[in-house]
């Protein structure tokens, strides 16, 4: 099952990758490596593309990831949805109504048990799982909480692509072009 009708959700590194993803049919995105300048003009370029982009918390340069700086996003800025690692940041997306996503980095089992503990806490509305070629990981990820989750990091090929999906992803965040031509 695709999230909204999409295999891939294009990561964003640049505007030069934003333009790239406004050639495709893709409506949802995520902007990683933003600095806190180009925020509001990036913004206001998404909703005249009419397009729904999730803004990668962690990654904001000048900003920082906490609370404070979340309410300012969701009030100023108003992504479609915030990506983060931070539980407080996932909290507050929410509370403001803008949809959550806890990014989730399982290097080992004591990182799922954590990041399982930390999503019953936070309750967010998607789990990003990094590294995502690991479809068993996935599976128990999405049998354990009921989230959709997105896989990203490490998919370098349409078979990853698929076995990603197969397993339970909604959905695979990659900034590799390629995969987001395949997938059009």
């Amino acid at each position: 099952m695709a999230f909204h009708g999409q295999k891939i959700i294009p990561a964003v590194r640049s505007m030069k990758d934003f333009d790239k993803m406004l050639d495709t049919p893709y409506v949802y995105g995520v902007f990683l490596d933003l600095h806190i300048g180009m925020l509001k003009s990036v913004f206001q370029y998404v909703r005249q593309q009419e397009k729904k982009m999730f803004l990668h918390v962690d990654l904001i340069h000048g900003l920082s990831h906490d609370e404070a700086a979340t309410e300012y996003l969701c009030q100023e800025i108003k992504p479609y949805g915030l990506i983060s690692t931070k539980g407080s940041v996932i909290m507050k997306a929410r509370q403001k109504g803008v949809y959550a996503t806890q990014r989730a980095f399982i290097i080992d089992s004591s990182a799922l048990e954590r990041s399982i503990k930390l999503v019953e806490k936070t309750d967010p509305h998607y789990i990003e799982l990094l590294p995502g070629v690991v479809p068993k990981i996935i599976k128990e990820v999405k049998e354990r909480t009921g989230k959709k989750i997105f896989a990203g990091g490490l998919i370098d090929n349409p078979d990853e692509v698929e076995h990603a999906i197969e397993a339970g992803a909604s959905a695979i965040t990659t900034s590799n072009t390629a995969l987001w031509k395949h997938f059009c």
